[in-house]
């Protein structure tokens, strides 16, 4: 008897589905530790190399190769500048995993692009249900510490990883928006998708994370201009009534929503503790690269060199409290961006190899829409992929790896990649 087809995606796409929906888990130990999700990533490359080996068949361009194989170069050479063998060690499993392993993993597992609708349909999923956890922190005052009430929005993550919920959030955001964009589906499909989009702007409104509104609102301008101009203008419109009406319905957190809008045009002129501590590793991280331009300071050493490039305005740490976890001062350990991190850590050539990837990637994806746009095919994996890949891109100015919800990076550089790099097949009916 023959196992029906929606039976043999699932079990095909069983380990990327995994670690989607594990991401919602606690950490396995103390705070710091892997999670189930890192767990089920190691299952998903050793699923991803098992198949291939089974085919038998070259599973991978020339470019794709070099693209993919890009960053591994960079991050070997600052591992030899680690502290020591054992920081060594964890800081190149961490980059090769979220950089390298678990991207090529979902890029060999992904067959077509049904496999990718099942896959964002799954972060959509998971952002809903991680939406609707952070909503009732909210309403009920039982989230993470903001402005001295415990309102913020963090989801499973808890006040450890405060962006762990609006970064799931704002990836099931722009799935759905992606997925309601494309011209050739139904009706019935792209209004599903606007309603997904529609109910997650109100967790990502009260998760109170300004990197992640900045992120998430250039993404999707870009996908509505990408998408055409008519249905840009008429997709923005619903876009503002929806938040209007979320805004008005948000009682007293209206006052705190303005603020911390507010905020983001104060940084030069009044930021707050956060912004200036910011600041101040920024400028920490541009001494290291200094002192060691080509190959910076070595992979996890930037907590090790911090005090020594900081003025006195950095302090000691950030408070985090509330959602079911003590008040902990935390430590600052990276400069909060991605691309000074790589810089301090790795120098030029870090940059070169990791970052130019990531360009690699975004210009290979935006040329294959257009092309897609051309020929009439569906557009909405080609909407996705860039919109998550240009959410990633723009974060990282405010944000790094780090935290339960480290995953997410790996799976959208996936995600990107399959798009970008892959021999897509016609999709099956």
């Amino acid at each position: 008897m023959s196992v029906p087809a929606p039976l043999r995606r699932a079990l095909h796409l069983l380990p990327l589905l995994a670690v989607i929906a594990l991401l919602a888990t606690p950490p396995l130990g103390s705070e710091g530790s892997a999670t189930a999700a890192d767990a089920a990533c190691g299952v998903l490359v050793v699923w991803a190399v098992v198949r291939v080996l089974r085919e038998g068949a070259r599973p991978l361009s020339r470019t794709a190769a070099l693209v993919m194989g890009l960053p591994v170069t960079g991050i070997c050479v600052a591992a030899m500048g680690a502290a020591g063998p054992g920081t060594a060690v964890a800081g190149l499993g961490r980059y090769l995993q979220i950089f390298v392993l678990v991207p090529l993993a979902v890029l060999l597992l992904l067959r077509d692009r049904d496999d990718f609708r099942v896959a964002a349909a799954a972060v959509v999923a998971l952002a809903l249900f991680e939406g609707g956890v952070g909503v009732v922190q909210y309403l009920t005052s039982t989230g993470a510490s903001y402005m001295n009430e415990d309102i913020r929005a963090v989801g499973t993550f808890g006040a450890s990883d405060i962006m762990g919920m609006a970064t799931v959030v704002s990836c099931g955001l722009l799935c759905s928006v992606g997925l309601a964009l494309d011209p050739g589906a139904s009706r019935a499909h792209r209004r599903a998708a606007l309603a997904c989009a529609a109910l997650l702007l109100l967790p990502l409104a009260v998760s109170f994370s300004r990197g992640a509104w900045i992120a998430t609102a250039v993404a999707a301008c870009a996908l509505l201009l990408l998408s055409g101009v008519r249905r840009a203008l008429a997709v923005l419109a619903v876009i503002a009534a929806t938040t209007v009406v979320l805004a008005g319905a948000s009682g007293s957190g209206t006052q705190m929503l303005q603020e911390r809008l507010a905020s983001i045009t104060q940084v030069e002129s009044a930021p707050d503790q956060s912004v200036t501590d910011r600041y101040t590793m920024w400028a920490a991280a541009e001494l290291m690269w200094r002192q060691s331009p080509l190959t910076g300071v070595g992979l996890k050493g930037f907590p090790d060199h911090r005090d020594a490039n900081s003025s006195l305005a950095l302090s000691s740490g950030s408070d985090t409290a509330g959602a079911g976890a003590a008040f902990k001062r935390q430590p600052l350990l990276s400069p909060h961006n991605m691309y000074l991190l790589v810089l301090s850590e790795q120098g030029l050539l870090g940059v070169v190899t990791l970052v130019g990837a990531w360009a690699a990637l975004l210009v290979a994806g935006v040329r294959r829409l257009r092309l897609t746009r051309r020929r009439g095919a569906p557009m909405d994996c080609a909407l996705v992929a860039n919109g998550l890949l240009i959410w990633l891109l723009v974060d990282f100015f405010y944000g790094d790896i780090g935290g339960p919800s480290t995953a997410v990076t790996a799976l959208v550089l996936g995600l990107a990649a399959w798009w970008a790099l892959a021999a897509h097949r016609t999709a099956r009916p």
